[in-house]
């Protein structure tokens, strides 16, 4: 299936993804800034902020779906104390018929709780946390963005897809449009928001190493997910067609919770491809053939082989 696929780039989807990494406490674990991040914030802000931001830790995870449009819809340029403004002062009744062909089961009341809830508290995380490192993250994320529109024009969509993601293959999902942009805070995995027709794809972006010396993020990645012999046996079984985490488990004989972080780690290398179809939600996972030439050019450039 052809899928439209536009690139978009902003400080608002980052200031979006760490506020929710900081508040919901998801994810943290698999990401490479998450624990950090939630120690180091627990003991920098003071403990009335704590307090506030904590209200938010059992809103309904939905409320980031309608953020995330919200960040759709913004003005190009928009830095983020406009759009933080646009979303606590602009009508409902403008907002709401804007939204609805993202989210047509989305409610006036939720539209106003997010409205109403949220800015006060993205403002709190702005000053006390973004504000510091969004000079820093800007560039980064611009110049990645840039980068990916100039292969759209170069490479097929689902081709791009795959490579700005690592390995995300779309088979046959309901929607004509794929909108990708890039996101530091949730490396090195991917994001996903579904809407009405539109799917919105977050793709991690590593941060350059401060010392030529240290070897990249991205090869220490490939390298540690090769060094355990059961990931090395499941990038065997699923070499020549993608197989169903069922399908790995039995043929493995992996208990779930085991498979699961071997699946994850090997995603977040890129060796693996992660097939999602929307006929029966079962996702599948196959070797990703990139990912191999990927660590040699990888290696032999840390080598200075190339």
């Amino acid at each position: 299936m052809k899928y439209k696929v536009s690139i978009d780039v902003s400080v608002v989807f980052e200031l979006l993804g760490s506020f929710m990494i900081y508040v919901t406490r998801k994810w943290t674990d698999n990401l490479d800034i998450g624990t950090h991040l939630i120690t180091d914030m627990d003991t920098r802000l003071p403990q009335e902020f704590r307090t506030e931001l904590g209200k938010a830790y059992n809103w309904p995870f939905l409320d980031y779906d309608v953020l995330y449009a919200l960040a759709i819809l913004r003005e190009q340029d928009t830095d983020i104390t406009s759009f933080i403004d646009w979303i606590g002062n602009t009508a409902p009744d403008d907002l709401y018929p804007r939204l609805l062909p993202y989210m047509p089961s989305l409610t006036m009341e939720h539209l106003v709780r997010v409205k109403t809830d949220y800015p006060p508290l993205l403002r709190l995380w702005y000053e006390y946390y973004f504000a510091d490192i969004e000079p820093e993250l800007e560039p980064l994320i611009c110049e990645d963005a840039q980068e990916k529109s100039v292969l759209l024009l170069k490479m097929e969509p689902e081709g791009l897809i795959e490579y700005a993601t690592g390995g995300v293959i779309l088979d046959d999902i309901p929607v004509d449009s794929i909108l990708l942009f890039p996101g530091v805070h949730f490396r090195p995995i991917n994001t996903y928001c579904f809407y009405d027709n539109i799917l919105l794809i977050q793709y991690p972006v590593d941060i350059p190493e401060e010392n030529e010396d240290d070897p990249p993020v991205v090869l220490l990645r490939m390298t540690e997910a090769l060094a355990d012999p059961e990931r090395l046996r499941l990038l065997r079984y699923v070499a020549n067609e993608p197989k169903t985490v069922n399908d790995i488990a039995t043929n493995l004989n992996q208990p779930y919770d085991t498979l699961m972080h071997h699946l994850l780690i090997l995603r977040a290398a890129g060796l693996l491809r992660s097939h999602v179809n929307a006929g029966d939600q079962t996702e599948r996972f196959s070797l990703r053939p990139d990912g191999a030439a990927e660590l040699q050019m990888f290696f032999e450039s840390y080598l200075r082989l190339s």
